[in-house]
């Protein structure tokens, strides 16, 4: 889908407004997020800021398993309730909660980090207060290691220069801003991208005979 919107609070979600936003991922509450995303800056006029930030979510998580084991595993495991509600008549959520970091189940390798406070709905359902502390401290030592600047890379868009990032990897956020700043967008989902990367890069008759 493609979008268009400014800090005008058209639609009740934090990315229409001149506030500065956090490194994240966007549509966490879909049962599929969106694989590519692309920022295209039309206009700022009138004020100065929103600079885009961009994290690699693929290294951080590496750097979390490597000084926090057990809070990568925790993050791994248990599952995040997510939704998108600010809208009169609309509340999206997912089919099934996530965790942040998801891998696959025969290498455990990582493929996709699910990663929004602002999308993140009520966690009021625990085993044990300790599970809930695990999370709570996972949680808090990986957003610590998103905001650290070696992670952080930050770019001022300008128009006739779109920004495309794989949004299963990469987190994004901005700087506060002000004036008039009217952005455009849009989504490709993650295996419509892939489905077009195969085909492009392998044979079809290697592709077939993967199958």
């Amino acid at each position: 889908g493609f979008w268009d919107f400014k800090g005008d609070l058209a639609s009740k979600d934090t990315a229409y407004t001149s506030l500065a936003l956090g490194a994240h991922t966007d549509t966490t509450y879909f049962s599929d997020p969106a694989g590519l995303q692309l920022f295209h800056l039309l206009s700022h006029t009138n004020g100065s800021g929103g600079e885009s930030l961009l994290v690699d979510g693929f290294a951080a998580a590496e750097q979390l398993q490597t000084e926090d084991p057990a809070a990568y595993n925790v993050l791994s495991k248990v599952r995040v309730p997510t939704h998108a509600s600010g809208n009169e008549g609309i509340s999206i959520r997912p089919a099934l909660p996530m965790p942040i970091l998801n891998r696959y189940p025969g290498s455990g390798a990582l493929f996709q980090v699910r990663w929004n406070n602002d999308d993140r709905a009520t966690m009021d359902q625990w085993a044990s207060e300790a599970d809930l502390e695990a999370w709570y401290d996972a949680a808090r030592t990986w957003a610590q290691i998103l905001r650290r600047q070696e992670m952080e890379y930050w770019e001022q868009l300008r128009p006739g220069r779109p920004l495309i990032f794989d949004n299963w990897r990469v987190l994004h956020g901005r700087s506060a801003y002000t004036g008039d700043r009217r952005m455009c967008g849009g989504y490709v989902n993650h295996d419509d991208f892939m489905s077009r990367y195969r085909s492009t890069t392998t044979k079809r008759s290697d592709l077939l005979n993967a199958l």
